[in-house]
């Protein structure tokens, strides 16, 4: 028996082993307080949980720089032979030692800050001509580092992340829309996380994800070891809500991105002493129109008329405010200088606001929908003040930060990025000239709005012909060039075809949701994950085809309604990997005068049958926002249970089919719950 060992205290959870030669970990700790006390004992993965509610709390950066923590160290007992001992004894030494390296600011791996804002513009910066606004940590991050003057993302946030964490264009990746399961991509993609997780760096995501609700395609499921946030294209409500932490709906208290600043704080400190990558999607300025009051308060006396502009500005503030508070926590630990901070937006604005005079907004494939700010601040390697003028893109977030953080011969599918490392660092010779390609809303060549861009050109065709500007001499795009210049237009249009061609050749059918995951004992089927049958897009369609989503054509958080005939329904793509008992439960509305609906429920070669016997009539959740809102409102729902269900591995698909309608409509549909039984 040896006993008294010492160990630093982020290696205490060795304790749990029985050292026999080879290391285990053991389970995740049960225990989720918000005790700070208790957090700061955690493992590394092991981010303050929260049993009912996630505070927000210690907003305000503390001015008092803290000093440097000394290692604790502890006791424990471990049963082992002499020549493991000896083994285990070295190997531990070497984790205290690159641990403390580490503390002394000598690693060689950079952290790793990854802001993405959401609907935020190229024009919603003051240093990039806007007075309206002010965003001193905006700008002050572009001033310490660099700043490229033309880059861009995708037209819509889906593409955009799906590109950004692969280095891959969007279609290649199976997204190639915002809803109904377009925006997940393959769990196959291999993400900026699974490559800095693989490295030895933390990982944690704590805002808008967008790129799937179900594990795999979940953020923990993609690299991230922590999670808090939310998987659709918006949410309904910014204050006091309830989030995703790490497959678990958890309420929140207070704005939405105070919340989230506030956890991937928590995560940085957790985390400081080691290599980390927080990668921070918040969700702002994309509608509901939500902010706090103290900022609607400065932008409407500032006279601005348009209330929704007022909203985005004061939204915008907020995030400076909070990137404010991430980047004052990197100081205060004395790690900012080697932390690499990135912030960059998903689009172009979301209203017709102030974008630099750019033709074209959210949506857009013009200048004006894809070019946004784009700012990294790495002291240790970057020199301040930099503006770039190459063109750049999403794609090349992926192959830059793995040159920048020394993560050699690593595997991914074939990217399409290039590491901007010799534009930041002035090696212009290193840089060739290149082709940018745009796509969105398209299955198919002809389809959707596309465009090219070099470092002169831009071609765009938004379904009505070919366009093409000189961008170098007519950046505004007021003259199309495309009667002038026949021949660059045909090169660039043959180029745009053979790249669409070798990028869809994976095809667009559905991907579709993973049942009887280990990571995940229950599945939902939202409601705007579902196909229609018959086909329809729009609410205006109901009557024609008996069954509609509610709100808009199936965005985030809509559900079925309108279901008025038998011979419409609802149905999901599932895959079943692993065979099992699943109870079934649904997520419904109904009015007293429609109840008695016979409904059954079609998966995997069986069925079960359920009557709408009760009513449940929904209350409308409060939603505090400044101007009406397009989107559905949130509300309270109902659980009809369905029955259980033995599924065999395979895909398949599941169907909730109305067998009568004695009322006005067959019920209104959430979601279908499955839930592995065990």
């Amino acid at each position: 028996m040896i006993s008294c060992f010492l160990l630093p205290r982020q290696y205490r959870f060795l304790a749990s082993a029985s050292i026999t030669g080879a290391w285990r970990l053991p389970t995740r700790p049960t225990s989720r307080t918000t005790s700070t006390s208790t957090t700061r004992q955690c493992f590394r993965w092991a981010l303050p949980r929260c049993q009912n509610q996630i505070k927000s709390k210690k907003r305000k950066p503390s001015s008092t720089p803290v000093k440097a923590e000394l290692p604790q160290l502890v006791f424990f007992h471990c049963k082992l032979n002499a020549v493991s001992f000896c083994r285990s004894f070295i190997s531990l030494l070497g984790l205290f030692a690159l641990s403390e390296c580490r503390s002394l600011g000598t690693q060689s791996q950079p952290n790793v800050v990854l802001v993405l804002t959401d609907d935020q513009g190229y024009g919603d910066v003051r240093s990039h001509g806007n007075k309206l606004i002010d965003t001193p940590i905006h700008d002050r991050i572009a001033a310490e580092g660099v700043r490229f003057d033309r880059f861009f993302v995708s037209p819509v946030c889906a593409p955009t992340r799906a590109s950004l964490l692969t280095g891959r264009y969007h279609i290649r990746t199976g997204v190639h829309g915002v809803t109904r399961g377009h925006e997940i991509m393959r769990a196959d993609e291999v993400t900026i996380a699974e490559l800095l997780k693989g490295a030895g760096y933390a990982t944690g995501a704590f805002g808008k994800w967008h790129n799937g609700s179900q594990y795999p395609h979940h953020p923990n499921g993609q690299g991230f070891d922590e999670f808090l946030g939310f998987c659709a294209g918006h949410w309904n409500n910014y204050f006091d809500t309830s989030l995703d932490r790490n497959g678990t709906m958890v309420k929140s208290d207070g704005f939405i991105i105070d919340t989230l600043t506030d956890a991937a704080i928590e995560f940085i400190e957790l985390n400081h002493k080691r290599p980390f990558f927080c990668y921070i999607p918040y969700n702002t300025p994309h509608t509901p129109w939500q902010v706090p009051e103290r900022y609607w308060r400065k932008y409407q006396a500032k006279g601005i008329d348009d209330p929704a502009i007022a909203c985005a500005y004061a939204m915008c503030e907020n995030i400076d405010d909070n990137m404010g508070r991430v980047l004052a926590k990197l100081e205060e630990l004395k790690i900012a200088d080697d932390t690499i901070f990135i912030y960059l937006s998903d689009n172009g604005p979301n209203t017709d606001r102030y974008n630099a005079g750019m033709k074209g907004r959210k949506g857009s494939a013009h200048e004006g929908g894809g070019r946004v700010p784009f700012f990294v601040r790495y002291p240790r390697r970057i020199s301040p003040g930099k503006v770039i003028k190459p063109i750049a893109a999403h794609i090349d977030l992926l192959p830059t930060l793995m040159e920048y953080c020394g993560v050699r011969n690593y595997k991914t599918k074939p990217l399409d990025g290039r590491s901007l490392v010799p534009l930041i660092e002035s090696k212009p010779s290193a840089w060739p000239s290149r082709t940018l390609f745009t796509v969105w809303g398209a299955t198919r060549l002809q389809d959707g709005r596309r465009a090219v861009r070099t470092d002169r050109w831009r071609a765009v065709n938004e379904k009505r012909g070919w366009e093409l500007y000189d961008m170098l001499n007519d950046p505004l795009q007021k003259q199309n060039l495309a009667q002038a210049k026949p021949d660059v237009l045909a090169r660039f249009s043959a180029a745009y075809g053979e790249w669409f061609s070798d990028a869809a050749s994976a095809g667009f059918n559905p991907i579709p949701i993973h049942v009887g995951h280990p990571a995940r004992h229950e599945v939902v089927l939202e409601g705007h994950y579902a196909y229609l049958h018959p086909t329809q897009g729009k609410r205006a369609d109901a009557k024609l085809h008996g069954i509609s989503y509610h709100g808009r054509s199936g965005w985030a958080n809509d559900w079925v309604d309108n279901w008025a005939s038998t011979k419409a329904h609802p149905y999901w793509h599932l895959n079943i990997v692993r065979s099992g008992d699943y109870q079934v439960v649904l997520k419904y509305a109904c009015a007293e005068a429609d109840t008695g609906s016979l409904l059954r429920v079609e998966v995997g070669g069986e069925s079960l049958e359920v009557e709408v016997d009760n009513p449940f009539l929904p209350v409308t959740i409060h939603s505090p926002d400044r101007i009406a809102r397009k989107e559905a409102q949130e509300r309270s729902w109902g659980s009809l249970h369905a029955g259980t269900v033995r599924l065999a591995k395979g895909k398949t698909q599941l169907r909730v089919r109305a067998l009568e309608i004695p009322g006005a409509e067959a019920l209104e549909l959430k979601a279908v719950h499955l839930i592995r039984q065990h």
